[in-house]
């Protein structure tokens, strides 16, 4: 017993001596899994408008029209802001003129707590 309990004390020491501690320590004290912080990541980011994309892009098809759903498609949605990308120009100013409307028409389909204002960019 004796022996065994020196043989401890010699332990404790060398650990004391290269850990500055006497005993391990737990290693998964502070480690935290990405999952845990994926909900705040994704609300903080504003991404839980409560609109999936193909949905968005159906409904865009259907308000906006055949024609100038070629001519532009949904970018993102965050915080109320829906983002349409527009191929030409011309089709962006017609889009300008069309914004109350348009907005309108968006809001009475997908929810006006959901999209509030929309913002027209090339691309």
């Amino acid at each position: 017993m004796k022996k065994n309990f020196a043989q401890d004390a010699i332990r404790r020491k060398i650990r004391r001596e290269l850990w500055g501690c006497d005993d391990v320590l737990d290693l998964n004290e502070n480690v935290h899994l990405v999952s845990e912080f994926i909900d705040a990541i994704v609300a903080q980011a504003g991404l839980l408008d409560g609109i999936e994309e193909e949905s968005l892009r159906a409904a865009w098809k259907d308000l906006a029209g055949e024609y100038i759903a070629k001519c532009s498609d949904p970018l993102s949605l965050k915080r109320g802001l829906l983002t349409i990308r527009v191929t030409q120009p011309a089709m962006r100013f017609h889009l300008e003129q069309m914004r109350g409307s348009l907005l309108l028409k968006i809001q009475q389909s997908l929810g006006k707590d959901k999209i509030q204002t929309l913002r027209f960019t090339m691309g």
